[in-house]
């Protein structure tokens, strides 16, 4: 039994105000794991907050190397020093506002694995991609770039993010049976390494989740719970979200 995740993403929004509102206001999960990604100025605040629960925080971002002349960026090794756990890799926005290819995706994806944080590898397919019948081909091209790079392909402690990129911050959510067709389609393309880790990958929906729509995303199958984009920044949201996953 896939133990469900439900996952904040803050993006470049917060303050300290609203990390001790979380910290103050966030119920403590019950039968999911609760992760919070906020922004790289207020991670340590959050790793001090929820120190003592069951709650992990990670980043949204990293560069490829552990230390260097790069300025502007902060390091896996960084984060895991911080106390953070996670970290997201090769989210929409990235990809498409930062240039991060995928070649830049797998190299950041090996380096915070390599640092023992758990890699949260976000993968997706364009409006245009889906209207032109190659959405599938995409997700599959964004997956073998990771796994090519990968000294041990190996997708234990390792999770994958389902991001339509044409849902993301637009309020239009893919269907139930979109998102659990593209999720079952990434657990078969697990399978076929024969890995035997089907079964135990955890895939989770991101794509304009709200408390409206995720009891009938959660039944599916295939997904395992949510990564959170605006409706993360509402402590009474994000716990509604948190308890139609519990229920």
């Amino acid at each position: 039994m896939r133990k469900p995740v439900v996952a904040a993403n803050w993006k470049m929004n917060g303050s300290l105000e609203l990390c001790e509102h979380f910290s103050c206001e966030l119920v403590r999960p019950e039968a999911s794991d609760v992760w919070i990604f906020p922004t790289a100025l207020h991670l340590r605040s959050l790793v001090d907050s929820f120190r003592e629960s069951d709650i992990a925080i990670g980043a949204q971002n990293v560069w490829c190397e552990p230390e260097g002349a790069f300025t502007g960026e902060i390091s896996a090794r960084m984060v895991k020093n911080l106390g953070g756990q996670l970290a997201l890799v090769g989210h929409s926005e990235r990809r498409a506002m930062f240039g991060d290819s995928d070649t830049v995706v797998a190299r950041k994806f090996k380096s915070i694995a390599d640092a023992g944080l758990m890699p949260v590898l976000c993968v997706g397919e364009t409006l245009e991609e889906r209207e032109s019948d190659s959405a599938f081909e995409a997700v599959q091209r964004q997956l073998n770039a990771v796994e090519e790079a990968w000294d041990c392909p190996d997708y234990s402690h390792k999770v994958i993010a389902y991001e339509p990129v044409w849902a993301i911050g637009t309020g239009k959510a893919a269907t139930a049976e979109i998102a659990q067709e593209m999720q079952g389609l990434i657990r078969d393309h697990v399978d076929r390494r024969d890995s035997g880790e089907r079964e135990e990958l955890r895939i989770l929906y991101g794509g304009s989740v709200k408390a409206s729509n995720a009891a009938e995303l959660i039944v599916q199958n295939d997904i395992d719970g949510f990564l959170v984009g605006g409706a993360s920044l509402d402590v009474d949201e994000f716990n509604e979200i948190c308890e139609a996953v519990k229920s």
